[in-house]
């Protein structure tokens, strides 16, 4: 066992000698996100629903309720005080989105790096959307036409917004 943990260290070192990424904490994340891949799994197998073959409406209809939802969870002021134990704040990142800085160490700063990053919410998002297409496909394309729809708006918004701009000038 020794061995094995000398083993692990110095292949750790050798990855990054700072030791500033949190290696340990994005195993805990990984094997979580494996856990609920599990039990999502599970559940649609244990309801017989047969698998959705989705057509490229709602591929789209997804990328948008996903894209919106990451942005949502990740920059949204509203959602800051979920973010709260992980990040810190450092202000206005655009128009309703904070910038925000991970904080903390291990497991805490890995969970900020998932909550504070668009990119890295969207597969858990993306995996929530997928398993409510197996299991409620009704009320998972109800909520996704909502949130594509807020997606396209916040669109139309920065589309208005800019030609204001561009009259102005």
């Amino acid at each position: 066992m020794d061995a094995l943990g000398s083993s692990l260290r110095r292949e750790r070192w050798a990855y990054e000698p700072d030791g500033e990424q949190p290696i340990g904490g994005y195993l805990a994340v990984m094997v979580a996100y494996l856990g609920c891949v599990g039990v999502l799994t599970a559940s649609a197998r244990r309801a017989r629903r047969p698998l959705p073959t989705p057509g490229p409406w709602d591929v789209l209809l997804t990328a948008g309720a996903v894209h919106r939802l990451s942005r949502l969870v990740a920059k949204d002021p509203v959602t800051s005080p979920v973010r709260l134990p992980f990040a810190r704040f450092r202000g206005q990142a655009g128009p309703a989105e904070l910038a925000e800085d991970v904080r903390g160490t291990g497991v805490r700063r890995a969970i900020g790096e998932l909550v504070t990053c668009p990119f890295c919410a969207g597969l858990w998002i993306s995996t929530g959307f997928t398993a409510g297409q197996a299991l409620a496909p009704e009320v998972t394309r109800l909520v996704s036409a909502g949130l594509s729809a807020l997606a396209l708006s916040d669109l139309l918004h920065f589309a208005r917004a800019g030609l204001q701009e561009a009259a102005s000038r």
